[in-house]
């Protein structure tokens, strides 16, 4: 092996599957997708560890076989972290600098940050991300980067996202036990979102949902930057519930219906018989079907409306909405969610990928494929020694270092 490969990888622990994306690192923070798998999670309910071993063993059987296709035996990741209890808070912070002629440098920006989120941020929450939407210098706002520039006080406004503190550290320990440290924690949805926006939809307004198996998840961007994030603590498997318990039927013939004969276009012309089995022999009314489908998808685009109606977003999106996840993969589900939103929705899937990427271009690996492309970004990468299974982690020359408020609050 090339030992002088600078890999990345990101892993996607859902409560339905767990999915992971190895990828090396270009000399522009580019990824080419060198290993990829998915198998089926154990031990989650609605994003959240409910015990250890169970997560534990899933994420080390499925990674087997995508170290085996990358040649890389990982040791660190990106992870992926859900539930309700993942929330965003607009906060505000302002520090003084000193005279009229001080040039704002690192140390006053990780300053003005840790005001920004000391105090406001209550201690059994984990800060994930502090998203600096705007700074003001001696009263002047509108600035994205005060870095270099003169003045006496520092003002910012942030997106901070958080999760409870028990939940993160129960999933870096589920991770740890798989023998894969967790470098960073990040919500589904924006680890989705870096892989199917584009700066443009980032720019004029955009919401990214994510629906899973047990969540569906909400991020909205505007002005280039994360706005909102929140999670509704329902998804695809609740579908598939329902018709379980309405059609007195197991849950995977009930996943079978669902995935083969349910559409999101309610009002096409279908043959009013559903027919599975080997030779047919079970036949179900094909109109108790879709109104079973049909109530579950209302009440969960319902509950994404009012996210986005809390976010103040709600039809002031130009770019409208992109729907990925597992949920996404439902036939014409877009035409259904366009009806409820009252807005433009499409199919996300990660585009523009180098490597073996053409089996993940998929709306369900978007968010392990984000979560490998931050890692890239923010220079987590790691490099393969000559001893297998040893690494070390390296930090992408020139790249930008975590602030000193975040390295201090990682600790506790």
């Amino acid at each position: 092996m090339d030992e002088n490969k600078r890999f990345v990888t990101g892993l996607d622990v859902g409560t339905e599957n767990v999915r992971a994306v190895i990828a090396t690192v270009g000399k522009n923070n580019e990824v080419a997708i060198v290993g990829y798998n998915e198998g089926k999670s154990a031990g989650m309910r609605k994003g959240i560890p409910a015990n250890l071993a169970g997560p534990a063993e899933a994420i080390d059987k499925m990674l087997g076989d995508a170290e085996r296709m990358g040649g890389y035996d990982v040791r660190n990741a990106y992870v992926s972290i859900n539930g309700s209890t993942v929330i965003s808070t607009h906060t505000e912070g302002m520090i003084a600098v000193g005279t009229v002629e001080h040039e704002i440098n690192d140390e006053d920006l990780d300053r003005v940050e840790g005001v920004a989120v000391t105090g406001r941020i209550p201690a059994n929450r984990d800060v994930l991300d502090v998203v600096p939407l705007e700074y003001a210098l001696d009263g002047q706002g509108g600035i994205k980067d005060p870095l270099g520039m003169a003045g006496a006080r520092l003002e910012m406004r942030a997106c901070v996202v958080s999760a409870l503190t028990p939940n993160c550290e129960n999933l870096r320990r589920a991770t740890m036990t798989a023998d894969v440290k967790a470098e960073r924690l990040v919500p589904s949805v924006t680890a989705a979102a870096k892989a199917v926006l584009s700066d443009r939809q980032r720019e004029n307004g955009v919401a990214v949902v994510n629906m899973g198996a047990a969540t569906t998840s909400v991020a909205v961007y505007e002005e280039g930057d994360l706005q909102y994030v929140g999670v509704v603590p329902a998804g695809s498997n609740n579908i598939t519930n329902d018709l379980a318990i309405v059609l007195a039927i197991d849950p995977d013939l009930a996943e079978e219906i669902k995935t083969r004969f349910v559409t999101g276009n309610f009002d096409a012309e279908k043959s009013p018989a559903i027919k599975v089995g080997k030779n047919g022999e079970r036949t179900f009314d094909r109109k108790e079907v879709e109104e079973v489908v049909k109530a579950r998808l209302e009440e969960i685009f319902e509950e994404v409306r009012k996210k986005l109606k809390v976010a103040k977003y709600d039809q002031r999106l130009p770019e409208g909405i992109v729907l990925v996840g597992g949920g996404a993969k439902m036939r014409d589900i877009e035409l259904f969610a366009k009806e409820v939103l009252e807005a433009a929705v499409k199919i996300g899937v990660p585009t523009g990928l180098n490597g073996v990427s053409e089996a993940i271009e998929k709306p369900e690996f978007a968010t392990a494929v984000g979560l490998a492309m931050m890692a890239a970004e923010d220079g987590q990468y790691a490099m393969p020694t000559s001893k297998k299974g040893l690494k070390k982690a390296g930090k992408a020359k020139g790249s930008k270092q975590p602030g000193l408020f975040k390295k201090i609050f990682s600790k506790f």
